[in-house]
């Protein structure tokens, strides 16, 4: 899977959160949340580490996070990222400004697991972004090494099981045989169809054949 964590936060209040795999991912995006600076000031930032990065996305005092794998690039992250604000906000409105740690983690924690597996697996999520067009925002993402913001004392090793890469190439491959079946299934259909419409030719041709011919004058 692309994306494995991603997390909703008032400044260092995490407001929902979901991991896609067993990870300490948690442990280390709330220690990015104490380390950003916390002014109001809209930012886009990446911070790597090891084989995955960071991505944090903070609009009007709100900061949508998620943990990628490397290889997923900035496109689809900030995407996920934008999408997961945007639908936040249209959900919660001005809640989002008092609302207490992880007062909306049971209902929006179902929506970060449906938007992660949409953004991680789905070819349409990255289709649509491409015809948007890369997003101005993302082009000027700074990436840092996580180092750089967490003091090395500090810095935690991430842990992620390995199980994730399983889940999601299962994913693909269950996609692409359901695929087969149906291309498969169909060529079944149009071959059986045209056999029975050989057989009803023949049949016809047989049968003025016989009604036809002068052993039965009967039949004209």
């Amino acid at each position: 899977m692309a994306i494995l964590y991603a997390l909703v936060a008032r400044g260092t209040v995490v407001l929902a959160e979901f991991t896609a795999t067993s990870t300490n991912a948690s442990t280390i995006a709330k220690q990015i949340l104490e380390k950003v600076p916390g002014n109001n000031n809209d930012s886009n930032v990446s911070y790597s580490q090891d084989r995955y990065v960071f991505h944090v996305k903070r609009t009007d005092g709100l900061t949508v996070l998620c943990m990628a794998e490397e290889t997923a690039g900035r496109r689809i992250p900030f995407a996920f990222l934008e999408d997961i604000h945007q639908r936040f906000v249209r959900t919660y409105g001005r809640a989002v400004h008092t609302a207490q740690a992880y007062a909306m983690n049971d209902e929006f924690s179902r929506v970060l697991s449906q938007q992660i597996e949409y953004y991680s697996n789905d070819p349409n999520a990255d289709r649509i972004n491409r015809i948007k067009g890369e997003m101005s925002q993302v082009r000027d993402v700074m990436i840092e090494n996580i180092d750089k913001v967490l003091d090395r004392g500090e810095r935690l090793e991430l842990l992620v099981d390995k199980t994730a890469n399983m889940q999601g190439n299962t994913f693909r491959f269950r996609k692409q045989a359901r695929r087969f079946r149906s291309t498969v299934w169909w060529r079944n259909c149009k071959l059986t169809f045209l056999l029975i419409l050989v057989l009803l030719v023949i049949i016809y041709i047989a049968v003025a054949f016989v009604c036809h011919g002068p052993l039965l004058p009967s039949c004209i």
